[in-house]
């Protein structure tokens, strides 16, 4: 074993959105952590555009938020942008999303850092990892290029595109991590080293233009929400909730295709420069013009990167096309004939971690106290990887702690779905969240994510006492607001005036004269009757309920309305919801019978040779796990669950 010139509990390398996240769960749980990055004026670097949330993105970081992580609190302070997302359907698939300043999501999150106690930064390059080999094998630590070695109890490794990155712009190529960045070119072969089984996919990047040269009245805006909602249950109110900013919205024309489609040749994608596979659903804008050619026009949007710049993102424009194509194609466009490109678009490839190598608690199987996270589990997105470095985070504090892991059911979250489909279906492209993803959507709402998750976060220690005294006041609130719905009969008086606004709000005669009798809450479960038109009552009846410090009940507070909204979707929806916590306990019973560790595949007579091998590579831990294996059927999963029994029985006593 080397000598270490320094000693921590924990080591995280990479200082992306994972790495924050893993970082600081780390040392608000009371461990020495070291965060080490390759330059430390580019954490929480925003390489792609500079926007958290968006469909099941949204959720995502609302679930970070309420298990105590700081990707909510951090967007909700330098966000100039916030709209609510599917707000014409059901509350399930409400999502959240906001356009960041981007030089103040680094700097605001790099203040939130270095504020922490029990959190050092480091800037040096990592090359390796040291192990303990015998008599098995356990990360020890980290070697750096400097020649120090970094002793450490557990690892976690959030490299992000860094590892062995290439990227493409036409026929040009060049090692880098991001555009300007060196790749981790080391580090990448130290961890083919170990064994563990990886993959090389493929990301990308529109070009970059400056706001000066575009002649903003030939589009239209986009203005964000008018009354912001929060991506933080702790954030009353926005930072900019006064001064957002429009995004604004374009389109490609035939010219556009017309010179893509001549060009296309020209793309590394097409050309078979880049072997690698990209995300699927988010398509360069090649990749648009070939797979969908009846399509006249494609929508973009032209969206700011933060307040004190002039550089606009085009967002729907991916593109490694060669600079001069990219230039013509934007040209093409009504509104930016004379645009200028401060940063042309390109293509990334680099090397990833088969994510079925991982525990669910993140730590690799091979190699204990070894924990990855974010894009090099073949992940693609700031949300997505927040999630999983704040669960690497969690998971490995409580091991070095010698305390049992937290592992989330699918019926926990959106960041137990993503996990659970990385390390037993693995993925051979970027994985990427969508709410189709979730068995329970309606169940894994925005609105309830702190009722879900706040528990866990305050019995691992990342909910201070502040944040648990605000949660449990909140669930009072809720908990008396629907008891009174429940038994409030309104007068007939009211249920006139209630009738006129429903009416209103539908441009038709409603009569709710013959719900005279009948409970707010009973009224609530009409399809016409939104909680909105019940605030005169509760003004009237019981205006406590609806602020949270005494003052003027007003329903303008984003987040008086998402508690409304919150009880009334429990009221509207309750059939659907019953029926959905019963089939969360019918999963819950499948994931109690475990697999167990000794157990042998290669025993059970009448599975395949492959399956076999897929399930000893995969090691489900339960039955369930096991069912949701691509290729493993329902008759596979009951031969498994009769060998348990048979070899249980052979087991020594």
């Amino acid at each position: 074993m080397p000598s270490f010139t320094e000693h921590f509990d924990v080591v995280v390398v990479g200082a992306g959105h994972a790495g924050c996240e893993a970082a600081m769960a780390c040392a608000r749980m009371g461990l020495q952590t070291a965060l080490f990055t390759l330059n430390v004026d580019l954490i929480a670097q925003m390489s792609c555009n500079p926007a958290i949330g968006g469909i099941a993105k949204g959720h995502l970081v609302r679930e970070v938020d309420a298990l105590g992580g700081i990707m909510g609190e951090v967007t909700d302070a330098v966000g100039i942008q916030f709209r609510l997302l599917n707000t014409s359907r059901g509350p399930a698939v409400w999502s959240p999303r906001a356009q960041c300043d981007k030089q103040a999501y680094r700097l605001k999150m790099r203040e939130v850092l270095e504020a922490q106690p029990n959190l050092k930064i480091k800037q040096a390059e990592v090359t390796g990892l040291i192990l303990d080999e015998e008599p098995a094998r356990i990360a020890r630590g980290l070697s750096l290029r400097d020649g120090r070695n970094v002793s450490a109890r557990a690892v976690i490794i959030t490299t992000g595109t860094f590892l062995n990155g290439l990227i493409h712009c036409g026929e040009q190529q060049y090692p880098a991590g991001r555009s300007g960045e060196p790749a981790a070119v080391l580090l990448g072969e130290a961890l083919k080293n170990l064994g563990l089984r990886g993959c090389r996919l493929k990301t990308g990047t529109p070009p970059r233009l400056d706001g000066r040269s575009i002649d903003w009245s030939r589009f239209e805006a986009q203005p964000g929400d008018l009354d912001p909602t929060p991506f933080s249950f702790r954030t009353k109110r926005v930072a900019h909730h006064d001064t957002q900013v429009p995004c604004y919205i374009a389109s490609t024309t035939e010219e556009t295709h017309r010179i893509i489609r001549e060009n296309v040749h020209r793309s590394p994608m097409y050309s078979g420069q880049i072997q690698s596979i990209g995300p699927r659903y988010c398509p360069s804008i090649e990749d648009k013009i070939v797979k969908f050619p009846e399509k006249l026009q494609h929508q973009l949007f032209l969206e700011p990167e933060g307040l004190n710049t002039h550089e606009i993102y085009v967002n729907g424009m991916s593109t490694s096309l060669p600079i001069e194509v990219q230039l013509a194609a934007i040209h093409s466009i009504p509104g930016l004939e004379t645009a200028e490109m401060m940063r042309p678009g390109y293509a990334i490839e680099y090397d990833s971690i088969d994510p079925t190598e991982l525990d669910r608690t993140l730590e690799t199987k091979k190699i204990a106290g070894l924990f990855l996270a974010g894009q090099i589990n073949g992940t693609s997105g700031y949300e997505e990887a927040a999630c999983q470095g704040l669960m690497a985070g969690i998971n490995a504090a409580l091991k070095v702690k010698g305390e049992p892991p937290l592992i989330l059911n699918r019926s926990d979250g959106y960041t137990a779905i993503l996990i659970d489909d990385l390390i037993s279906k693995g993925t051979n492209e970027p994985y990427r969240m969508f709410t189709s993803r979730a068995e329970f959507r309606l169940h894994l709402r925005i609105d309830n994510a702190d009722q879900r998750l706040t528990p866990l976060g305050r019995r691992v220690g990342l909910i201070d006492d502040a944040a648990w005294a605000s949660y449990e006041a909140k669930q009072e609130r809720l908990k008396a607001l629907k008891a009174f719905l429940e038994k409030t009969r309104p007068s007939r008086e009211m249920l006139d005036a209630l009738a006129a606004t429903v009416a209103d709000d539908a441009k038709a005669e409603i009569d709710l004269q013959p719900a005279i009798g009948q409970t707010l809450a009973q009224l609530l479960k009409r399809p016409e009757v939104k909680i909105e038109f019940l605030v005169p009552v509760l003004r009237e009846l019981a205006p406590a309920l609806l602020n949270e410090n005494g003052g003027s009940p007003s329903l303008s507070s984003a987040w008086v309305r998402n508690d409304l909204k919150s009880v009334e979707t429990e009221i509207k929806y309750a059939g659907y919801l019953d029926q959905q916590h019963k089939a969360i306990e019918r999963l819950k019973k499948a994931e109690q019978r475990t697999i167990p560790t000794w157990f042998d595949y290669g025993t059970v007579s009448g599975l395949s040779r492959e399956m076999q091998e897929k399930l000893a590579r995969v090691r489900p831990r339960t039955l369930a796990q096991a069912s949701g294996i691509p290729g493993v059927t329902p008759a596979a999963v009951a031969l498994v669950n009769v060998f348990i029994e048979i070899q249980a029985r052979q087991q020594p006593a």
